[in-house]
């Protein structure tokens, strides 16, 4: 078995994309020979907290790889997700408020919203059937863009779980529940990206996938084998694998093997490795959440009564208080009138700058009006001195930055 493994250090949006470039160079010939090839992207977008929070995919990334992907003459590219079922749910588009669409649409991108696609069947325990979205086995190229977390349930979210994003709607993606990691290694069975961009710039630690912390490993992992990436993620953040039930699972079933470990072993990478806090939750989520018991909590929560309860305002503060859920479906979105900059800017600070997914030459482009912005709050998050301005209503923003606003400066500032 021969593995494709790459680990590379990156932090700006300069060194992402200079990185991505010379290691993706690497795998040109796994690549379509055809430049009218179609490309499908498939970045985790579980919330509509945005990258810095390490709970979805760095459209710094994102945007990396497109340009790589322009640069070697591809032409047709998409990109989708099926976000969460909550927001799903709650009829929120988590593709418009994360701005994928207008990163799609400053790079002439299309973007699908994988919960509307056309399905196809995936086999599941017990003789379930699930009913995935066709576009991402209707291409002649498959890259997953996953982002590594901790997760409460299955201890690691990386490259295999991320495809749990390909089923079609909430009935689908409740359907893996009935047996998750095996669930969920079905999906891996039939849908096979052909590469793996895993970021880990800002992971998340601790009770993910929304709820943890991020932290700044400022890594890429790139493969060709997402149990070998997913085991490397295990050593990243200097776990066990027998702490994270899907590898445990995969290893229980051969999918991961001596071979993996041996590889692993021998790989450089480890240099970039960092303790990470595990997921921790408390005794009833805990009760609820067991393999062993959560099916048939499911099944009474997915009765229409219960739906009606949980999705009132009072029901959804009780369920985010007690840990029971992770998300805050909040219906209200963020509207940008504009960012400005004010007189804290500090005199050759450009760490916003190395945040924009789009490169503007920021701070000076402020004085110019921003052109090309496409207004995912990066620069505004990271700014040390809280230089810049918002003009606007915050929404659902104000509860990202009521979380996390001081860890994510901290973070750019360590950067």
């Amino acid at each position: 078995m021969e593995f494709r493994f790459s680990a590379v250090s990156a932090s700006t949006r300069r060194k992402i994309q200079e990185s991505l470039f010379t290691e993706l160079a690497k795998y040109l010939d796994l690549f379509p020979a055809s430049k009218d090839a179609r490309i499908f992207l498939k970045p985790n977008l579980n919330s509509n907290m945005n990258a810095l929070t390490g709970n979805t995919t760095d459209l710094r990334v994102i945007a990396s790889v497109i340009e790589f992907l322009k640069a070697q003459g591809y032409h047709k590219i998409s990109m989708g997700e099926g976000t969460n079922s909550g927001f799903y749910r709650n009829q929120i588009s988590v593709i418009e408020r994360l701005k994928i669409n207008e990163l799609g649409k400053y790079y002439g991108v299309d973007v699908l919203d994988l919960n509307y696609a056309e399905t196809f069947d995936i086999p599941f325990e017990n003789g379930i059937l699930a009913q995935a979205a066709k576009p991402v086995i209707e291409t002649d190229f498959l890259i997953n863009l996953p982002k590594l977390k901790m997760h409460f349930e299955v201890g690691i979210t990386a490259c295999l779980k991320n495809l749990m994003g390909t089923l079609v709607g909430q009935p689908n993606k409740k359907k893996t529940h009935d047996s998750l990691c095996k669930n969920i290694l079905n999906i891996n069975r039939v849908i096979k990206p052909d590469l793996h961009i895993l970021d880990a710039v800002i992971a998340m630690e601790g009770t993910g996938p929304t709820r943890g912390t991020p932290i700044p490993l400022n890594t890429l992992l790139i493969g060709t084998d997402p149990y070998l990436l997913d085991l490397a993620c295990a050593k990243l953040a200097q776990f066990e694998p027998s702490q994270v039930r899907l590898l445990a699972e995969a290893i229980h079933q051969g999918l991961i093997t001596q071979k993996h470990f041996e590889f692993l072993g021998e790989h450089p990478f480890l240099a970039f490795s960092k303790p990470m806090q595990q997921p921790k939750v408390n005794p009833l989520v805990g009760f609820i959440h067991s393999p062993k018991r959560q099916k048939f909590f499911l099944k009474i929560r997915n009765t229409a009564f219960f739906n009606t309860v949980c999705n009132t305002d009072f029901a959804q503060e009780i369920l985010f208080h007690t840990g029971l859920r992770q998300d805050k479906f909040l219906k209200d979105d963020l509207k940008i009138d504009k960012l400005t900059l004010n007189e804290k800017c500090l005199p050759g600070c450009v760490i916003c700058r190395e945040y924009c997914p789009v490169s503007l030459e920021l701070p000076q482009a402020f004085k110019t009006g921003l052109e090309g912005c496409i207004h995912c709050m990066y620069c505004y998050s990271v700014c040390p001195v809280e230089a810049i301005d918002f003009h606007g209503v915050k929404g659902f923003f104000e509860e990202q930055e009521k979380q996390y606003a001081s860890r994510i400066r901290q973070n750019a500032n360590q950067g």
